[in-house]
């Protein structure tokens, strides 16, 4: 039996994601987005209110990061998401995150993320999607096990919106595109 729940934005997983942007002024501003992911190829998709400041700064400057949420950082990542630098001038001495210019677009990336999107804005629908081209992705050599990213290292988190919680990923329960051959 099941039990229904009408209208809700529940979806497995749910990434945590920190969006780090300049503004005109080459200050730093980052923040948590669960709602994203994959548009297309080479593309991200993230839905952002019009009132955050990191969506002022991604129209101005045209290019942000996006790094992976970690169980190292939790408190950090949550803190980002729920204090807005336009009330707090502080915020960002306050979560701790330091940052270094990304090599390849004019956007922050979290040093303290071990995985991070660098991208340049694509376009920026009217109804708060903004999608970005991805031009490179860097990753720490901490989470790398034979040049290739080891999740058990990374550590992601996902949003768990029905309890609001944060979970971690990792267990591997299968192969990718060789598991289902055996049901052909």
């Amino acid at each position: 039996m099941r039990k229904n729940f009408g209208k809700k934005t529940w979806l497995y997983p749910m990434p945590v994601l920190i969006i780090a942007t300049y503004d005109k002024n080459g200050e730093v501003d980052v923040m948590n987005a669960a709602w994203g992911g994959i548009y297309d190829t080479n593309q991200i998709m993230i839905c952002l209110d019009h009132s955050h400041k990191t969506t002022d700064n991604i129209k101005d400057v045209q290019a942000f990061s996006v790094s992976i949420g970690d169980k190292y950082n939790v408190d950090k990542c949550d803190y980002v998401g729920i204090i807005s630098l336009k009330k707090d001038k502080d915020k960002i001495k306050k979560s701790g995150f330091t940052f270094e210019k990304s090599g390849f677009v004019n956007a922050p990336i979290t040093k303290e993320l071990k995985m991070t999107l660098e991208c340049k804005l694509n376009k920026f629908n009217e109804d708060g999607i903004v999608v970005g081209d991805i031009v490179n992705v860097s990753i720490d050599d901490s989470v790398l096990t034979n040049d290739k990213l080891d999740l058990n290292k990374l550590a992601p988190i996902t949003f768990d919106p029905i309890n609001n919680k944060y979970v971690v990923i990792g267990e591997n329960v299968g192969n990718a595109f060789k598991d289902g051959m055996k049901l052909k």
